[in-house]
């Protein structure tokens, strides 16, 4: 490949759900000679203790605001009161390297198992219960997957992938990170206008 785009996100980052539709469409408009790469950004470190009340009111308030700037976007708001939430977005990214490990054609499909699970079926991805349904949904051995989601090497390939992040200069979600001949660009991108991004791939 000539040129390497990398993904940069996080599964349980909503402003990466409402890029999902220009995303898809970029992906299917890229000419040849751009391999596409997704990489984990990590949203939230590990945490037990429950989401302080401010902090759900401004990541909810925060969906709202997304739908009034991309209004394809779906939320399910009961998420908040069905859901005992923490601010915790590593687990489900351990899923998705977990995912990949076992077969390396699961990665979209476990990322939109997450996604919806939070997003539209009010189910929280930071439990591993609900991530191992997700693996289970697309086709992935529950045992198998269940072994390897909080596995030591699990866990060091999601640090190996936010530090490669921050190499390249990415503090927020979605980025997206243009690599040719061994330089480095941050793209520009519009949630409901595929041509912004897809000017700068030409």
């Amino acid at each position: 490949m000539d040129k390497v785009l990398y993904y940069v996100h996080d599964p349980m980052c909503s402003w990466c759900w409402a890029f999902n539709k220009v995303w898809a469409t970029v992906q299917e408009q890229m000419t040849e000679g751009i391999e596409v790469r997704y990489v984990l950004g990590g949203l939230a470190p590990d945490s037990d203790q429950p989401m302080p009340t401010d902090l759900q009111q401004r990541i909810s308030s925060g969906w709202y605001r997304i739908q009034e700037k991309v209004p394809s976007t779906k939320f399910n708001h009961d998420f908040w009161t069905e859901c005992a939430p923490r601010r915790s977005t590593y687990p489900s990214s351990r899923a998705m390297i977990a995912a990949k490990t076992l077969d390396s054609t699961t990665e979209k499909a476990m990322l939109q198992a997450i996604q919806q699970a939070y997003y539209l079926q009010a189910k929280n991805p930071a439990n591993d219960d609900v991530l191992i349904d997700c693996a289970v949904s697309i086709g992935l051995d529950r045992a198998a997957f269940s072994e390897l989601l909080n596995s030591t090497s699990t866990h060091q390939q999601l640090l190996a992938e936010i530090k490669f992040a921050r190499s390249m200069g990415v503090n927020s979600f979605p980025s997206l990170v243009l690599e040719q001949a061994g330089d480095y660009q941050l793209l520009n991108y519009d949630y409901n206008d595929a041509q912004v991004l897809m000017s700068q791939l030409s």
